[in-house]
């Protein structure tokens, strides 16, 4: 009676690195974290990514193999005084035990600074470990100090293949699972709770058990789960086109935008909507392609794409597919330059194949005092807002990634650094 009480998705969590699914770039075979984990030196952490894929399960497991005592607090519930607290039964715990304290720490972006400092001290001194699990970018949502003192690691959404993998466990497992229970899933509703739930295990596992739960046994004494049941259960419209073919109308739709075409691209747009995809899956392809097909030549299309996706996301449907559309709209009319894209990847492959590339002396945080032959940093704004000067290595002074194009606004773009001199 005590376990029904207790989520399919809390007892499904991994207990051990071989039931974790995903995450395969981080503890995968020879990975850096899982060499870590099995040589008992993991320090300090901070997990971040989206939701549903496994940052405080996999917090959870490392705590265990190390044979760690475990603390656990929320950051949205808990303030200074839980975490000295937290600090003080880990002081306790390592001087009568000598053993090491894990702090998890859920939603840790939370944490304002006061709450962070409480706990830098003791982390450096080694009186407690650290892991923190957000679904935000730690280094722009949470204090320095902290992720200073951490190593980071980005989460990515769970594989369709391996979601597949959890319902399948899930409903075969006797002792955590749903094993004990007739259930008779198609395959062609595992495949759809997979791609519906978007990465997200939890909610996989959570929309499996509500199907069980709210499915009537027929007379051969199963549960029949249909893909049906499963939208039913996920609050969405199941897809009435298959995963190939949705794919399909995303490329098709996507091409429409490049290609200026805004009779296609609203059509696709809503030929997807219809079929019961996340409006948001559009809205963050246009604001992809509004830098990527359009960048220079009209950068009001990058401020509209993502005014787009923030009506979706506050308005919602129905009244966010106008704005939606307004903005596919300004998007195919947009003139259209790939000049960023260009740029980016010029100076992505610069990037990861020069070695050479000292920062010139003048502009050096703590210039040397032996010149190198570019003599004093000029200050721009004692020459009117702009001097040229070399801001490249040497080895790339000469390179040139941007390069406007002769469509819209960009075409009137002067190069301030091709039309001035010293």
């Amino acid at each position: 009676m005590e376990r029904v009480r207790v989520p399919l998705a809390e007892r499904m969590r991994p207990k051990t690195l071989d039931d974790f699914v995903g995450q395969e770039h981080i503890v995968g075979k020879n990975k850096l974290l899982r060499r870590a984990i099995q040589t008992g030196n993991v320090g300090s952490l901070i997990f971040y990514g989206p939701p549903g894929a496994g940052k405080t399960t996999l917090a959870g497991i490392i705590a265990k193999m190390l044979d760690a005592n475990i603390e656990k607090l929320n950051a949205v519930s808990s303030g200074v005084a839980e975490a000295k607290a937290v600090i003080e039964r880990a002081r306790t715990t390592k001087a009568m035990l000598n053993k090491d304290t894990y702090l998890l720490l859920d939603e840790c972006h939370r944490w304002n600074k006061a709450q962070s400092d409480c706990v830098l001290q003791a982390i450096e001194e080694g009186s407690i470990y650290f892991i923190g699990s957000t679904t935000e970018n730690p280094y722009t949502s949470m204090t320095r100090a902290i992720v200073s003192r951490c190593s980071v690691f980005e989460f990515k959404k769970i594989s369709e293949k391996d979601i597949v993998k959890v319902i399948d466990r899930a409903l075969t497992d006797r002792v955590d699972g749903l094993g004990d229970i007739k259930i008779e899933m198609l395959d062609e509703a595992k495949m759809y709770l997979a791609f519906a739930c978007n990465g997200d295990v939890r909610t996989a596992l959570n929309a499996l058990e509500l199907a069980v739960k709210s499915t009537k046994m027929s007379k051969d004494k199963y549960i029949h789960l249909t893909k049906e049941t499963m939208a039913e259960c996920l609050n969405k419209r199941p897809l009435s086109i298959d995963e190939n073919i949705y794919y399909d109308y995303l490329s098709a739709f996507c091409k429409s935008l490049r290609g200026s075409d805004t009779e296609a691209a609203l059509y696709y747009s809503q030929r997807l909507i219809k079929a019961g995809i996340d409006p948001l899956i559009i809205a963050r392809r246009m604001i992809a392609h509004a830098s990527e097909d359009i960048g220079m030549a009209d950068s009001n299309a990058l401020l509209m794409a993502c005014c787009a996706m923030y009506a979706v996301e506050k308005i919602g449907p129905p009244e966010c597919y106008l704005n939606l559309s307004h903005a596919i709209i300004y998007l195919c009319e947009a003139e259209k330059s790939n000049s960023v894209y260009m740029a980016m990847s010029m100076a992505e492959q610069d990037a990861e194949n020069e070695r050479e590339d000292m920062v010139p002396n003048h502009l050096k945080n703590h210039p040397s005092t032996n010149a190198d032959g570019h003599g004093k940093y000029k200050y721009p704004h004692n020459y009117g807002g702009y001097v040229k000067q070399q801001y490249m290595p040497d080895s790339l002074k000469d390179r040139v990634y941007y390069k406007p194009s002769a469509n819209g606004k960009e075409k009137n773009l002067v190069r301030k650094k091709f039309s001035k001199n010293i």
